[in-house]
């Protein structure tokens, strides 16, 4: 698997390379307010899949539901959030935010999370 993406703006554009790990949809209260929907999506790529090829990504921490830290990258232009990484777990991962896809109608979530703030 080949594909490229970019931010809202086009400031920001990557580009990853192999298969993903696994693409979800989840329905915590944060993917919802980031997404502006009833859910968010996540796909986790490895790092060695994953390039930016253009622009500089800011980056924030939060504090998820767990307790864990969240490292948060998105454009500094348009405030479009790229992909997260959270720390503490696999540093051998991110994960993506597949809507920033170029091309995603051959992504298939094989998964429903967070179910119970399912709106």
């Amino acid at each position: 698997m080949k594909n490229q993406g970019s931010c809202q703006c086009g400031q920001v554009k990557y580009e990853i390379t192999g298969e993903p790990i696994i693409l979800y949809r989840c329905h915590c209260t944060e993917c919802q307010t980031q997404a502006g929907s009833g859910f968010g999506m996540s796909m986790w790529v490895r790092n060695k899949d994953f390039e930016i090829t253009e622009g500089t990504l800011k980056q924030f921490i939060r504090i998820a539901d767990s307790g864990g830290k969240i490292e948060c990258f998105f454009c500094g232009y348009c405030g479009v959030r790229i992909y997260t990484k959270p720390l503490g777990l696999n540093p051998d991962h991110i994960v993506l935010k597949p809507g920033t896809l170029d091309d995603a109608s051959n992504l298939k979530p094989s998964a429903d999370i967070w179910l119970k703030s399912k709106k």
